[in-house]
């Protein structure tokens, strides 16, 4: 998996101060995205070991107090993302107390497959559903268009 950015402290991609990882990958290719540089799979950096680490340090880090981590993108759902996806929520789960996991996925949580969905069973907050720039409203809160769905999950 490559990741195009990742800020350590953050306050604009979910409630509370948070890490967040955009990935790269997203077949969606949403007409008026303003993440298109996430695009191609291969785009970004490298996901590594220390990558993931630094994730995990940064959330358990009592300095700066982390509410969670954001996943976005590109798609973190993206079939060449699964398996780094997984493997880092389940690292926060098992290692980060307390920390809740938001992600945003161009897919809708009924068409999801059984690898997607045993990310969707480890994260709180799913925000689903393509970007529409027809249906897009500055004023709605954590999601771009209208037609996209947060769901609450724990």
């Amino acid at each position: 998996m490559n990741y195009h950015n990742y800020y350590s402290v953050d306050v604009v991609n979910g409630p509370g101060t948070r890490c967040t990882l955009f990935v790269s990958g997203c077949e969606h290719q949403c007409r008026g995205c303003y993440n298109q540089s996430t695009w191609r799979t291969d785009a970004g950096h490298a996901y590594t070991q220390a990558v993931e680490d630094a994730i995990i340090a940064d959330l358990n880090d009592s300095r700066i107090k982390r509410r969670g981590l954001s996943l976005s993108g590109g798609d973190p759902l993206h079939p060449a993302n699964i398996s780094s996806v997984l493997h880092l929520v389940k690292r926060v789960r098992q290692e980060c107390q307390g920390k809740d996991i938001w992600l945003w996925s161009g897919y809708r949580l009924e068409e999801l497959s059984p690898e997607q969905r045993a990310i969707i069973d480890l994260v709180d907050v799913l925000v689903d559903g393509k970007f529409e720039k027809e249906l897009h409203d500055p004023s709605l809160v954590w999601k771009g268009s209208s037609n996209q769905v947060i769901h609450y999950l724990k």
